[in-house]
């Protein structure tokens, strides 16, 4: 006689969140580029535990990860709010929050300022000193105010966008030390020759899109057959085996780091010249993801040789 209740009360859906405040949520967190929000973080951490070291200080660490993820976030945000109108010219870019009219502008314009506000002033309030809030706010304007806009004035708008994208480790290193010194510029100059090879490739890979969009990357004001991004690729990548060879000789980093590294450097140095000879999107490919591989087997050798043996020779 029970048993239809029961039925009805097991088979009714259990509660879930709308739809529309669900779609909202996913459009928030598209502006504020998760994916590069966290490869920033991963660097501001090693820059943290490089300085930190031999003490493991894991509250300073959870403030300083909170605050410089709050200002990368802001800063996604509002260089989607910036680009909005090029973004809509661009097929890659047309699904976007504001792009596709799920998002006033406005919203995008108070979140991005929001957050970037929040996290430096998070920073400012947790951290025993300013220099990491100083580092982090430097790093916003930069791209914000610096590299975004000159994305469409000129083609070297990715040398000094590099400049904010190699500051997270110097936000570590600034809130574990209170100040910056040789090994924090270390990571830094790696970074920053790092990314020239590897917007390159992406530029290459979606000129005629940046094109559209009115951007004025080295690609779409290169000749037609690319050989000027092809040649600044391999060059960038040549530098990039020297810059990789700077945790060793600043002693932020042993012989193992040195001799795993190396290889990965002329490794990804050799798909770059491949791409130089021969431009087409398959080789820029290549250059993208051999990037990807080379940082991560970098990172993971300095945490292995330079990070975590200042914490366990003690």
């Amino acid at each position: 006689m029970n048993s239809a209740p029961t039925t009805a009360v097991l088979d009714r859906p259990a509660p879930v969140v709308p739809d529309l405040v669900r779609g909202r949520l996913a459009d928030f967190a598209e502006l504020s580029k998760p994916k590069i929000a966290v490869m920033a973080l991963v660097t501001v951490a090693v820059g943290f535990l490089l300085g930190a070291a031999p003490e493991l200080k894991l509250q300073l660490l959870l403030h300083t990860l909170v605050g410089a993820g709050a200002v990368a976030a802001g800063g996604s945000a509002l260089n989607c709010w910036l680009e909005r109108r090029a973004d809509a010219r661009m097929t890659r870019t047309r699904n976007r929050p504001l792009v596709a009219g799920r998002m006033h502008h406005l919203e995008a314009l108070v979140f991005g300022l929001t957050l970037a506000v929040l996290g430096v002033g998070y920073l400012l309030i947790a951290l025993p000193t300013p220099a990491a809030a100083v580092a982090a706010a430097l790093t916003a304007v930069l791209y914000v105010g610096v590299y975004t806009p000159l994305k469409s004035v000129t083609t070297w708008n990715t040398v000094v966008g590099a400049i904010p994208g190699a500051l997270p480790p110097v936000i570590g290193w600034c809130a574990a030390t209170g100040g910056m010194a040789a090994p924090g510029w270390a990571l830094f100059a790696i970074l920053f020759v790092w990314q020239l090879p590897h917007f390159y490739s992406i530029a290459f890979m979606h000129k005629d899109d940046y094109a559209r969009g009115g951007m004025k990357m080295l690609p779409v004001a290169d000749h037609a057959d690319g050989r000027i991004t092809g040649i600044a690729t391999a060059g960038t990548a040549l530098l990039l085996v020297f810059t990789t060879a700077l945790p060793f000789a600043l002693g932020a980093a042993g012989w193992v780091y040195l001799l795993g590294s190396l290889p990965a450097a002329v490794w990804f140095l050799a798909r770059c010249v491949r791409f130089a000879r021969s431009r087409t999107k398959a080789t820029a490919r290549s250059v993208l993801r051999g990037s990807l591989v080379y940082l991560l087997a970098v990172m993971a050798l300095f945490v292995a040789d330079g990070v975590l043996p200042r914490y366990f020779a003690q």
